[in-house]
């Protein structure tokens, strides 16, 4: 794979080449640079690219992609298992989304929302689940 330039490289992706200069800064990126300075990235970086975007998407903030890319960081399993907790999370809420979605496809109920059944899927939300930016979480009787 010949080097690519950050305009072709931000191309590949969809991306703007402000968003991977960002990326370098936050020392995620580290691109090598030609004799007159500009910055060339290869394969590696290519899919380095390619790791921050799917981790992004998964919820991942850009400090848990670089400890992610980090083999050396300090609290590098913490990070890891703290993410993973929270996709298994996500994972279930989409689940349960999932299931209410075709629950509401079948049921011939004019308003949904009376549906005994369809409220079930909602329960825990009604009973005081709330959603913060790690997850559902319980408030507690005396809040």
């Amino acid at each position: 794979m010949p080097q690519l330039t950050v305009g072709e490289l931000a191309r590949r992706f969809g991306l703007e080449t402000h968003v991977l200069r960002h990326w370098e800064d936050a020392g995620l990126l580290q691109p090598a640079r030609d004799a007159s300075g500009y910055r060339r990235y290869g394969p590696d970086d290519v899919t380095r690219v390619a790791v921050i975007l799917r981790n992004k998407a998964a919820g991942m903030t850009l400090e848990q992609v670089g400890v992610l890319l980090d083999g050396g960081a300090a609290n590098r399993h913490e990070v890891l298992e703290a993410h993973l907790r929270d996709l298994a999370e996500r994972a279930e809420s989409i689940e349960r989304s999932r299931e209410m979605t075709e629950h509401a496809l079948r049921c011939r109920a004019h308003d949904i929302t009376a549906c005994p059944r369809f409220a079930g899927f909602v329960a825990d939300v009604v009973e005081g689940a709330t959603f913060e930016g790690d997850g559902w979480h319980r408030r507690h009787p005396h809040d």
